[in-house]
């Protein structure tokens, strides 16, 4: 005999109510927007530019990530869940590579987040925030200004109008040269768009500084290294006042670059202030020509340097140690940028609570903040139009690293 309409009807609206009750309490999952969230762990992977065309690699990045949330899930993990790490997927610094990267992660592991995120490109930003996922990393692309879901581990490192400029580099150079007035600077990028954006922002903080920009050219190729870097070193040798010498030569690229450039500097005689952002690596001194070629080289750092003594970098270098099976590893400015970029995620994942959502996460970086952490204060949503300020200068002597300028906070300028 038929059942009638309305019992029908009833129990379908049973089912109904039982299905939702148990997608929202009782499920693996927190609900739709909660992708890679269950009962007790939250799902988290990362991109990092592992292998490159010129051998330049941030593969330690990884490891800095892991060793930070083996610290979190050991402490019980963020609100009850532990952290699944997957590990990083390699974009061998290819655009191409960057946004497949990010779809897989998405689409075929389901994470919550991506953190870190370290290449020097970053194809996959717009699907990753238009697919909600918090996405935390080194912010050195214009992607990490601006996207509400993705964010810098030391905040926005590329000023968009009506942002600032971090002054710690100019400042930290005039430190050491006693001052800047009076002072010239060349700077030099490789022909590509974030060359040249390096290129602006960077001649516009060292003249706020005080500095004379001799030289500034975005002019070496992105794509092949030149064998000979004569033409370079000549330009720049001639840019000072007088048709002399800089007082300080500033490079804005990657390492094989920086060993060419140096080394040929050096060969032709220069003797002022040589200074990159990139060389932080006690790795890079295992060969004598590079030893060579980056001795006495000031290397720009927004993190503390591991030579510090506080309670947060022996945190820090305790973590790496026990994530590398206990092993003294030689330490490096990547370990600290997948490690500084775990750390962002899980303060904000804390504070978000237990209920841990997109929504959620969004809504709690949007009033946080902390102080004294490995780089200084930090703080959302200021993270995403700015720096947080903070650095420090090192210079290598003799086959060691030195503290040049400690590690302080300088007040940015209007970028324009």
């Amino acid at each position: 005999m038929p059942r009638p309409l309305g019992t029908i009807a009833a129990a379908f609206a049973l089912l109904l109510v039982t299905a939702c009750n148990s997608a929202s309490s009782g499920g693996s999952t927190t609900g739709p927007s909660a992708r890679g969230v269950t009962a007790d762990t939250i799902k988290v992977g990362g991109i990092v530019s592992m292998t490159t065309a010129s051998g330049y690699s941030k593969k330690d990045t990884d490891l800095g990530a892991k060793a930070r949330y083996d610290r979190a899930n050991a402490e019980g993990g963020v609100n009850g869940r532990r952290i699944d790490y997957l590990g990083a997927e390699d974009d061998g610094q290819d655009p191409a590579k960057n946004l497949a990267a990010a779809r897989k992660l998405v689409q075929q592991d389901k994470v919550f987040a991506v953190s870190p995120m370290s290449s020097v490109t970053f194809a996959g930003a717009d699907f990753l925030n238009g697919q909600k996922v918090p996405t935390v990393g080194w912010g050195t692309l214009p992607s990490f200004c601006g996207p509400p879901y993705i964010y810098g581990f030391n905040g926005c490192l590329v000023p968009t109008p009506g942002g600032t400029l971090n002054q710690t580099w100019p400042e930290g150079l005039a430190t050491v040269l006693g001052g800047a007035r009076g002072k010239s600077v060349a700077l030099i990028a490789g022909d590509n768009d974030a060359g040249k954006f390096g290129i602006r922002t960077f001649t516009q903080g060292f003249k706020a500084a005080g500095f004379q920009v001799s030289y500034a050219k975005a002019a070496v190729p992105a794509t092949s290294m030149p064998s000979d870097w004569s033409a370079y070193t000549k330009e720049i040798l001639r840019s000072g006042p007088g048709g002399g010498a800089p007082d300080a030569v500033v490079s804005v690229m990657q390492t094989p670059y920086n060993i060419g450039l140096f080394t040929a500097l050096k060969r032709s005689g220069y003797k002022g202030v040589i200074s990159d952002p990139t060389d932080y690596d006690p790795g890079l001194l295992a060969k004598d020509a590079t030893r060579q070629a980056l001795d006495g080289v000031h290397v720009l750092l927004q993190f503390q340097p591991f030579e510090a003594d506080s309670p947060a970098m022996r945190q820090f270098k305790a973590d790496i140690k026990k994530a590398a099976g206990g092993k003294d590893v030689p330490l490096n400015m990547h370990m600290m940028t997948g490690y500084m970029s775990a750390d962002l995620f899980l303060a904000i994942a804390a504070k978000a609570g237990k209920e841990l959502t997109a929504e959620s996460f969004q809504k709690a970086a949007a009033g946080f903040s902390d102080t004294g952490t490995l780089v200084g204060d930090r703080a959302e949503p200021k993270g995403q139009k700015e720096s947080f300020g903070c650095g420090a200068l090192v210079r290598l002597t003799n086959g060691r690293y030195e503290v040049a300028v400690p590690f302080k906070c300088y007040p940015p300028i209007p970028f324009g």
